[in-house]
């Protein structure tokens, strides 16, 4: 099940992917939101109604696609969280997750532009899978984390490197507008698997990261028991689990992010999140 958030020319609403098709979600008594997304019972109350309102199908093609939470109350990032990416940069192995913030404005919306800073020279891609808190989470055990997980979604956490050296931190390189674009879709935490998802980065067609969230150095509920341990996780806050090896600063020689790029990131189930590079207006 792919919920998604789009628009036909009106207000934002929310329905599911089928296919090609998204079948709205308009009709339901129940609101959708973040919190209900992690009721077993509203799931199968929204499979009902898609079912029924089959003949209510719009093409995919005529809905413009909308970031699944258009404005986070924060997003936790986690730094150096697969192996592979771990060895690319010859570090150690983190003992602990190595957390950073990203601003949530940085959000943008699947075929939305990423604006390339005329002060950076150092724009990257980094394919992420991206959780979705649905419940109030404080101090949960690992055991209990999924029960606090609306769902998951696809994040390219967009970087300007020179800003990330020449700070020696992360937030400004990590959080200029449009530097985190969301989505397509989000799936459900019960309907979907995210300990073995593949994940891919291409750029122009070219693919520059392949992985396997296998790859993980922390799971998915490792780092709901450590954040929620560190700061209270509420419905529409999201993290972005790290990236695998391959981004484009570590490559000989590197591969930077420019005007006129494609970019798709892709993880497995959740769909393609695809985004152009335009330079920014002086």
């Amino acid at each position: 099940m792919q919920f998604v958030r789009y628009t036909t020319g009106g207000a934002p609403q929310w329905g599911v992917r089928r296919n090609d098709e998204i079948v709205p979600l308009a009709g339901l008594r129940e609101t959708v939101s973040y919190q209900q997304l992690t009721d077993a019972g509203f799931l199968r109350v929204v499979d009902d109604a898609v079912d029924a309102a089959d003949e209510l199908a719009l093409p995919a093609t005529e809905a413009n696609l909308l970031a699944p939470v258009p404005r986070p109350g924060k997003i936790v990032c986690v730094g150096l969280n697969y192996h592979d990416h771990a060895e690319e940069q010859n570090e150690p192995v983190p003992d602990r997750p190595l957390l950073f913030g990203k601003a949530g404005t940085a959000v943008t919306n699947p075929g939305d532009p990423i604006v390339h800073p005329s002060a950076l020279d150092e724009v990257d891609y980094e394919v992420e899978l991206g959780v979705v808190i649905g419940r109030t989470a404080k101090d949960v055990s690992a055991d209990d984390a999924s029960d606090y997980i609306a769902g998951y979604t696809a994040i390219n956490d967009v970087s300007g490197r020179d800003a990330q050296f020449a700070d020696e931190q992360f937030f400004r390189g990590k959080s200029y507008d449009t530097f985190a674009p969301m989505g397509p879709t989000l799936v459900p935490d019960t309907r979907l698997d995210p300990s073995q998802l593949d994940v891919a980065c291409r750029v122009n067609g070219e693919t520059m990261q392949s992985s396997n969230t296998q790859e993980f150095i922390f799971n998915i509920a490792e780092l709901v028991e450590y954040i929620s341990g560190i700061t209270t996780l509420r419905p529409g806050d999201v993290i972005s689990t790290g990236t695998p090896g391959g981004v484009g600063i570590f490559r000989d020689p590197p591969e930077l992010l420019k005007p006129g790029d494609t970019v798709e990131v892709e993880v497995d189930g959740i769909g393609t999140l695809t985004n152009h590079v335009v330079a920014e207006r002086e």
